[in-house]
């Protein structure tokens, strides 16, 4: 870890067999944070709530943690994780309240679409760790990107498109910023956890 303090606060899941388990009692997950600026306005309206911070890439998370001291946010766990491994592996069961997937990158070139994280794979892992009416919160200045999420998730027949409460207003990530600064359009879109459908027995 090169002996960068900010490591501390960092919690490293990079082995096969490395799990978290989070003990607050409302817990949402931003999922790719970057440098967290998202994570820190929602961890400072809700204080009271736990909210991890996962991305891939260390030096974000730095960043964030320096936020973090310097606006004294203390609700925040900083988790060094691939998405993938950290929703079908490392989380429990039924943990979250919410996720939120904001601005990932949309690989809009063919060859590059297994790269995207929406897929029907990845949708029930997304099931597995929401809790009972739990929420997936998606964003996107890329309508393709947005108009195959929605497919995927309606398709999955385990989520159903809601629409948002008003609790995220004025919430806003770097990203997003810079693309209304650009003149684009950023869509946001929510989808509740539905029950999972009744099993049947084919032949």
């Amino acid at each position: 870890m090169n002996g960068h303090k900010e490591d501390q606060k960092i919690t490293f899941l990079t082995g096969t067999y490395c799990s978290f388990r989070p003990a607050g009692e409302v817990c949402e997950l931003d999922l790719g944070c970057g440098c967290g600026s998202y994570t820190t306005q929602l961890a400072q309206r809700y204080p009271e709530r736990l909210i991890l911070a996962a991305d891939v890439m260390v030096g974000r998370l730095r960043k964030l943690v320096k936020r973090m001291h310097r606006e004294g946010v203390e609700n925040i766990i900083p988790l060094r994780t691939e998405a993938r491994h950290l929703v079908g592996l490392a989380l429990p069961d039924g943990c979250l309240d919410r996720i939120h997937l904001l601005c990932p990158d949309p690989w809009p070139k063919g060859r590059h679409r297994g790269h995207r994280l929406l897929a029907s794979d990845f949708t029930a892992q997304l099931h597995r760790v929401l809790k009972k009416d739990g929420i997936f919160h998606f964003s996107s200045d890329d309508k393709p990107y947005c108009d195959a999420v929605e497919k995927v998730m309606n398709e999955s027949m385990l989520f159903a498109p809601v629409e948002p409460n008003g609790d995220l207003e004025g919430i806003t990530s770097d990203f997003e910023r810079r693309w209304l600064a650009e003149g684009k359009t950023v869509k946001h879109i929510y989808f509740k956890r539905l029950p999972l459908p009744p099993k049947t027995i084919g032949h």
